[in-house]
C-alpha cells in the first residue's frame, strides 16, 4: 500500500455508511482501507479473520492512522453447544474477540449466536445457553469497554447459524443485561419480513449497536450464506426501516454488509462506488437539510 490517498469527500446523505469488509471481500484490510480514503467514506465494519491476517495490533494502527471509525467487528458468538471443551473453546475464541474488538476501538462486537449443535432438536435449551454465555463474557467486555451484539438471523439460518431468528427476541435476551454492556444488530436481510419489526424497532431505543443494510433477492442462490443482495436489487423498503430505526433513537454508522459471490468477483473500486451510488438512493433521506 503507498500512502494515504487524497480523500474525496462524500456528500451529505451518505456521511453514515460503513464499509463492511465482506461487501468487498477479495480485498486485503490494506486495500479496503485505501478504498474508503478514496471516496470519503469515513467507517468500516471489519471482520476478525482478514484482521488477525494482517495482524490486529498492525491492522487497529492502520484504520486509527487512516482516521476511520469502526463500526463493528464480526464476529464473535457460537456458543450454543452444551458444557465440554467446544464450548470452553468457543467462549475463550469470544475472549479473544472482546480483546481484539478493544484494540480496534470498535462500537461494538456482533454476536452470531450459533444453530442447533450435535443432532440437537432442542431450541430453547440452546437458547438458554445464549444467556449462560452472555453472564459469562458480559463482565469480562464491560472492563474492556466494549459493548456486545446480538444478530438475529433469518428463520433459513436457524438451524445452522442463529437460533435467535426476531429482533424480539434478541431483546428478550439483551434485556436482562445493561444496554451498554449488550445490545442487538438490525440487519435488513435478517428482519425486513418481520411483521412485528415496527414494535421490536421502537422496543430496542437505546440497545441499537449496529444496523446493517443488504437487499432480500430472489431466487436464492443454492448457498444461502451468500443470498444477500446489492441495495436496490431486491424487496426490501430501506428508507421505511431506516426511519424506523432513526426514530428509535439509533444515529451511528449504518453497514452495507453484503454476502454475494458475483458481486465478489467484480473490482473492489467498482462494488465500492456501486455501494455508495446505491445508498444514497436507497437508504438516506430523500433530502439533506441545509447547513
Amino acid at each position: 500500500m503507498g500512502g494515504r490517498l487524497p480523500a474525496t469527500r462524500v456528500a451529505g446523505p451518505v456521511s453514515r455508511l460503513s464499509l463492511n469488509q465482506k461487501t468487498v471481500d477479495r480485498l486485503p484490510l490494506s486495500a479496503v482501507v485505501d478504498e474508503c480514503l478514496r471516496t470519503g467514506i469515513e467507517s468500516i465494519g471489519v471482520w476478525r479473520e482478514p484482521l488477525r491476517e494482517f495482524g490486529v495490533t498492525r491492522g487497529a494502527k492502520l484504520v486509527r492512522d487512516a482516521g476511520l471509525r469502526v463500526s463493528s467487528l464480526c464476529r464473535g458468538g457460537f456458543f450454543t453447544m452444551p458444557s465440554g471443551s467446544a464450548r470452553r473453546a468457543a467462549l475463550d475464541d469470544n475472549r479473544r474477540a472482546i480483546d481484539e474488538a478493544a484494540a480496534l476501538g470498535a462500537a461494538c462486537l456482533v454476536l452470531v449466536v450459533g444453530g442447533l449443535t450435535g443432532g440437537s432438536r432442542d431450541l430453547p435449551a440452546a437458547r438458554r445457553r445464549i444467556t449462560d454465555a452472555l453472564r459469562e463474557l458480559v463482565p469480562y467486555a464491560c472492563e474492556r469497554q466494549v459493548r456486545l451484539a446480538l444478530e438475529p438471523m433469518n428463520p433459513v439460518y436457524c438451524a445452522d447459524r442463529g437460533v435467535l431468528s426476531t429482533l424480539a427476541q434478541a431483546l428478550d435476551l439483551a434485556e436482562q443485561f445493561d444496554p451498554a454492556a449488550v445490545g442487538v444488530v438490525i440487519d435488513t436481510f435478517h428482519v425486513w419480513w418481520d411483521p412485528d419489526l415496527d414494535a421490536a424497532v421502537s422496543r430496542a431505543a437505546g440497545r441499537i449497536a449496529s444496523f446493517q443494510v443488504a437487499d432480500w433477492i430472489t431466487p436464492l442462490p443454492a448457498d444461502t450464506l451468500l443470498a444477500r443482495g446489492m441495495v436496490g436489487d431486491g424487496h426490501v423498503d430501506f428508507r421505511r426501516i431506516r426511519a424506523l430505526v432513526d426514530g428509535a433513537g439509533y444515529s451511528g454508522d449504518i453497514e452495507v454488509e453484503i454476502f454475494n459471490a458475483e458481486l465478489w468477483s467484480r473490482p473492489g473500486a467498482e462494488v465500492v462506488d456501486l455501494t455508495i451510488r446505491r445508498f444514497a438512493e436507497h437508504v438516506a433521506p430523500d433530502r439533506v437539510p441545509s447547513p
